[in-house]
């Protein structure tokens, strides 16, 4: 018989390659795969969509994740259960600084962990962040490009709702000091999936990254998906795809399995 498949993703290990790219939308994925040499739709199942095709030769897989942490647990483990030992979330953010414009590329360097799922992994105390290799390939690559980019401290939130519109909740008070003191403390942007990505990555002993498109201005929230820069998506898609071309062949020199 042969391997069964993962319950989620609907993958077998030989179908997907090592080096990971997690998109929270299905039509990011299918963005990024047009940037792999001779891409295959893999499956599709729930909010899980993967392609596999090649990048210097060597297989790449990209799988969209969906929205927070739990879903993108689920992402990891699968592909992780496959062999990947290297993935990279490549996503959107909001600005929670001046640093950090809309259209701006997002590198983090942590995450602050204001979410749940990683406290399943790792003890409350354990710091979440990315591999420094591939922190420093990202940032290496966003100069390449000519992108304007910004490395610093991201906030996993579990809610979007809470950030957008937090003195809606009944916990507004607490949502408002907790979102004021990461902003003092100098987080640049919040999304949903990197502390998760981070702190697993950790539990898993596998190379953890993020890169993202900034999607507003720092206090300039909407809900209008007309203020969305689609346009300025690519950014980040080339970012990472640059970024793991460079630790494919850093990884060819070092003898790294592909």
């Amino acid at each position: 018989m042969g391997e069964q498949k993962t319950m989620h993703l609907d993958i077998t290990s030989d179908q997907v390659g090592k080096y990971v790219f997690l998109p929270g939308s299905v039509e990011r994925a299918a963005l990024i795969a047009e940037h792999f040499d001779n891409p295959v739709k893999i499956a599709h199942k729930r909010e899980f969509l993967t392609y596999t095709g090649t990048l210097e030769g060597v297989p790449v897989t990209v799988t969209s994740t969906g929205i927070g942490g739990p879903s993108a647990c689920i992402a990891i483990e699968e592909l992780h259960s496959c062999g990947a030992h290297t993935m990279m979330r490549v996503g959107s953010a909001a600005s929670t600084s001046q640093k950090v414009k809309i259209g701006d590329v997002v590198i983090p360097n942590g995450a602050v962990r204001m979410e749940g799922t990683g406290n399943h992994y790792l003890p409350f105390e354990f710091p979440a962040v990315p591999d420094f290799e591939m922190l420093k390939a990202l940032e290496t690559a966003a100069l390449k490009l000519g992108y304007p980019y910004n490395v610093g401290i991201t906030i996993t939130k579990d809610s979007y709702y809470t950030e957008a519109e937090p003195e809606t909740k009944p916990v507004y008070e607490e949502l408002k000091y907790k979102w004021d003191s990461y902003v003092k403390g100098g987080a640049t942007n919040t999304s949903m999936e990197c502390a998760v990505l981070f702190l697993i990555g950790a539990s898993l002993g596998i190379r953890t990254s993020s890169v993202m498109i900034s999607a507003t201005n720092f206090g300039e929230y909407s809900n209008d998906a007309a203020d969305y820069p689609d346009r300025w998506e690519q950014r980040a898609i080339e970012v990472g795809i640059e970024a793991m071309r460079q630790i494919i062949l850093q990884d060819k020199e070092k003898g790294i399995t592909m």
